[in-house]
């Protein structure tokens, strides 16, 4: 489980901060759908529950499979990952003998494609895809791996995945834009919008209480309201089916959480919970009168012009377009199992979107480049707060994720976990921007911890070669 750090005015930052040093051994940040940790026995704790990891044989590498895109300044972004182990991965991964001024040209691209086909050969990722994208605007994308295990095909360039919690950061963003005009107030209760709704009966600290958590702390994971997906899943993981091949109404998951007792007293703590941002999603409709899903492709995916992303409909559970194949395993030696097909309405606000790593890359940078926000939303959304130690040196703001490179500087973004598949990107302040989604869970591979620290080391690599 992780644990939660104190949410004091000393733990908060106003934008862009200082990296942590890249000395000593941090644990990667952990942003499962599930509110995922890994253990220290390589098994993934689903909100406390182990689930163990399977082993699964390494597909050959299909090598480079480049293609290149320029694209405009300020087309992309997304961030999420790496921390200060990540230097030493880089150098394991990318060649330590490889000179770190060549950010630009083939000779990066070339440092990048090793380290994806290194997640495949090392850690035995199925597939991987991403997008890299320099301070210039020259993007490439590349893949590494398999995209389908049955025929051996290689990934499609650029191709549709589910990206989990990064639909946190749409969903954050449409928040803030409802709060730039001057229908929503950060520091408001969330009572104020949903009244009666967020209330467990307990009392003390044990208590929900939409009339004292704000919406600030909502989308800041400060408010303390318990996770949901633990739930579900139950003790003994029988529930994960149901959770992959039943619509569940997005009142259904918040009802879930509420049989649980408060985290923390709000604000007073943080822990990740998906369950803030279903309460997030329900406000946003209450105060629109629309649908989540039209609001956040209005909103955010039109207005960004994200191509190829998009919010799957109710009982949609194919993902539609050119897609790899999802591979997930929930028991010790057992091979990796098809999880393409899946019903992603238990993740809902908190992790339905589907979309490509470009389409990451575009998010994040139209986020912080200002189409999206106001520069006072913006603020509000870089103003960050410490997490907790399986986070290591990641802060989170709203929606949005701080993260220290091994090459100085931040990236911004957020990542995602959801069965079948990770993202990891990331937008540095000179215009950098990558994007990395693998076809499986760390937890489902033979070693899930440096399968999780590789993984995040790849976005790395992407961000400093």
């Amino acid at each position: 489980m992780r644990s939660t750090a104190p949410t004091t005015r000393d733990d908060v930052h106003d934008g862009p901060e200082q990296p942590a040093g890249a000395s000593g051994t941090r644990r990667p940040p952990r942003r499962l759908l599930a509110a995922a940790a890994l253990t220290a026995a390589g098994a993934l704790a689903v909100g406390g529950l182990a689930v163990p990891a399977a082993n699964a044989a390494a597909p050959a590498t299909t090598g480079a499979g480049a293609t290149t895109v320029v694209a405009p300044r300020g087309s992309t972004p997304l961030a999420s990952a790496p921390f200060a182990a990540a230097a030493l991965v880089r150098s394991t991964l990318a060649g330590a003998d490889e000179p770190d001024a060549a950010r630009t040209g083939a000779h990066s691209h070339r440092t990048v494609q090793r380290a994806l086909d290194a997640l495949v050969r090392t850690d035995g990722y199925p597939g991987v895809l991403a997008t890299v994208r320099d301070e210039r605007g020259r993007s490439r994308n590349l893949v590494a791996g398999v995209g389908d295990l049955s025929t051996g095909r290689r990934p499609p360039v650029d191709g549709r995945v589910r990206l989990a919690s990064n639909s946190k950061t749409f969903v954050a963003v449409v928040v803030l834009q409802l709060v730039g005009e001057g229908k929503v107030d950060l520091d408001a209760p969330v009572a104020t919008y949903l009244p009666g709704l967020v209330d467990n009966g307990r009392t003390g600290a044990e208590r929900v209480d939409g009339a004292v958590i704000t919406v600030r702390q909502l989308l800041q994971h400060t408010s303390g309201i318990p996770e949901y997906v633990d739930v579900l899943a139950g003790p003994d993981l029988s529930g994960v089916d149901r959770m992959r091949d039943t619509y569940l109404q997005p009142r259904a998951l918040l009802d879930v959480a509420l049989v649980r007792p408060a985290s923390f007293p709000a604000g007073t703590g943080w822990a990740y919970s998906n369950t803030n941002y279903v309460v997030a999603g329900l406000l946003v409709e209450a105060v629109t009168g629309r649908p989540l899903h039209e609001e956040v492709t209005r909103r955010v995916i039109e207005r960004a012009g994200l191509r190829d992303t998009y919010v799957p409909a109710v009982g949609e559970r194919e993902i539609r377009g050119t897609h790899p194949r999802a591979y997930h395993a929930d028991a010790p030696g057992a091979p990796l199992e098809d999880f393409t097909t899946l019903d992603p309405s238990s993740a809902w606000a908190a992790g339905d979107v589907v979309g490509t790593p470009s389409d990451l890359v575009r998010l994040y940078t139209a986020v912080l480049d200002g189409r999206l926000l106001g520069p006072a939303e913006l603020a509000e959304m870089q103003r960050t707060v410490e997490t907790s130690q399986d986070w290591g040196p990641v802060r989170y703001g709203l929606g949005l994720t701080s993260t220290p490179l091994s090459c100085g500087g931040v990236a911004w973004g957020h990542g995602g976990d959801i069965f079948g598949f990770s993202t990891r990107e990331g937008v540095t302040d000179d215009g950098r921007a990558a994007a990395v989604a693998v076809t499986s869970l760390p937890a489902a591979l033979p070693d899930p911890e440096s399968a999780f620290v590789h993984l995040d080391g790849a976005l790395d690599t992407a961000l400093c070669s």
